[in-house]
């Protein structure tokens, strides 16, 4: 009998070898390549770290590249993800327009590209597979209501805007103009990027109120906190109080707004949710059960005013 056990054993190892090497294809570290724009703004670092602690928390290897928000570093890092065959692509782009290529470089590859705070304009569907982010066009819209709501219907209003070509940039403008085209008495007077960084805030509103126009500016609307904080410097340093000579506005929501609206120098900002890890890595997980994905998350988002900001409220705040 014993010169038939090793027949006997044969089958149980082989079995055994396939239970493992099914256990292990299923425990197989996800690999996500991520391709941030860059470092600009305090809600755009929020983003980042929302990311990176996620995907420790998950025991996700993430690939991260920092584009220093330029458009060809997001193209190189993009095609390196591919190369190196990650499961996904995140992506979280500088401008809206020429991603094709490479967006079917990833489809050829099998690997899928999600979208991350901004969307980009395609030839084609199905060269992204979800889109992760804000409404940023009902933020602009929220922006405009809140204007008409409380301040009236009568003004002029410089803007900041963001980085040209980028999607926030056109969709919070695009908003904004829906929400006040109704209203003849709220004129746009001075329209200027200032890239969504706080420098070029600070900057381009110095420019502002130096121009032939300064005396119509009473409400200012910036694309972005970064931006809105830089000009509330220049404001100030032009002998005006922000606030109050000079209603301020943005989008964002993060923390260093709150407390100048708190302090009766800013007077609204519209929420705009950095905290997208947790969606995101539901997202991939999804994917990678081999279940359907959707093809839009929207973050929960608020507006936030004086009527609703407290210190408790600040302190709460993550970013």
């Amino acid at each position: 009998m014993k010169k038939y056990l090793p027949l006997l054993i044969l089958p149980l190892l082989l079995l055994v070898s396939c239970k493992k090497a099914a256990e292990g294809e299923s425990s197989k570290t996800i690999t996500v390549g991520f391709s941030q724009i860059g470092a600009e703004s305090d809600w755009r670092k929020a983003s980042t770290l929302s990311i990176k602690e996620e995907a420790k928390k998950r025991g996700i290897e993430l690939k991260f590249s920092d584009a220093q928000q330029k458009q060809e570093n997001q193209l190189k890092a993009i095609r390196a993800f591919i190369a190196q065959g990650v499961d996904v692509i995140a992506l979280a782009p500088v401008v809206t327009t020429g991603w094709d290529d490479v967006l079917k470089e990833a489809r050829a590859a099998n690997i899928p590209v999600i979208l991350i705070d901004r969307r980009v304009d395609v030839s084609e569907d199905g060269l992204y597979a979800c889109y992760i982010g804000a409404d940023c066009t009902e933020e602009g819209r929220k922006a405009g209501r809140w204007l008409i709501e409380n301040v009236g219907k009568q003004a002029g209003i410089a803007e900041l805007v963001g980085t040209v070509g980028s999607g926030p940039a056109v969709e919070r403008k695009k908003g904004f103009e829906e929400a006040i085209k109704g209203e003849p008495g709220l004129k746009i007077i001075k329209s200027q990027s200032g890239d969504f960084t706080r420098s070029q805030g600070k900057e381009v509103m110095e420019q502002f109120l130096k121009s032939p126009e300064r005396d119509q500016i009473n409400v200012l609307y910036a694309h972005n906190d970064d931006m809105a904080l830089g000009a509330i410097q220049a404001i100030e340093e032009a002998g005006k109080k922000p606030g109050k000579d000079i209603v301020i506005i943005s989008c964002d929501g993060v923390k260093e707004i709150f407390r100048q609206i708190l302090a009766g120098k800013a007077n609204c900002t519209v929420e705009c949710n950095p905290m997208v890890g947790p969606y995101l890595f539901d997202v991939v997980e999804t994917y990678m059960r081999g279940e359907t994905i959707p093809p839009r998350v929207i973050p929960h988002e608020d507006v936030f005013d004086a009527k609703n900001i407290t210190q408790e409220v600040i302190d709460g705040r993550s970013y």
